[in-house]
């Protein structure tokens, strides 16, 4: 093989903070993860109720309000992620023409440092059914399926949790 037929590892890509000027970068990968890889696994009508953003202000501001980390291809966002001051993984998305390139991967070793850096013992989330794989693969457990409701459409999806010690 030469190096144009490896596959990209993470270490191509870096990881920058959060800054406002990021949330339309985080809104379109998130639009396009759910239209494009999550439809996989969930209807048309669960993916149209799922992938809306009715207000890119109150998005900003929420991904504002705790630590959120991009993942960058030199000066392009290509994934997100953050994570609640209680342990919650809330969000994790990799836009479509990076999947399987080691970018969630990065993301999650991001979040699990500053976890640990906050004194957190664990680390929980609400994966989909597109996500399951990769945190179980990533040393989650499943602790229950969930039945959850958005915009009229029932979803299945997973609260998963890691120890970190």
């Amino acid at each position: 093989m030469t190096g144009r037929d490896m596959p990209a590892s993470h270490e191509e890509f870096s990881i920058k903070a959060y800054e406002p000027g990021d949330a339309q970068a985080t809104i379109d990968i998130f639009l396009r993860a759910i239209r494009e890889v999550a439809s996989r696994d969930y209807g048309p009508a669960q993916i149209a109720a799922w992938a809306k953003v009715e207000d890119s202000q109150v998005w900003a501001q929420y991904r504002a309000s705790r630590p959120t980390w991009l993942a960058m291809d030199a000066a392009t966002p290509i994934g997100f992620t953050d994570l609640k001051a209680d342990g919650c993984l809330d969000m994790m998305f990799v836009d479509p023409d990076y999947q399987g390139r080691g970018v969630a991967s990065l993301l999650l070793a991001t979040v699990e440092q500053a976890a640990r850096e906050q004194g957190l013992s664990r680390i929980f989330t609400e994966a989909s059914l597109t996500a399951r794989a990769f945190f179980e693969r990533k040393g989650f457990w499943v602790v229950t399926t969930q039945q959850v409701q958005k915009r009229g459409q029932t979803f299945i999806n997973f609260l998963m949790e890691k120890s970190l010690r």
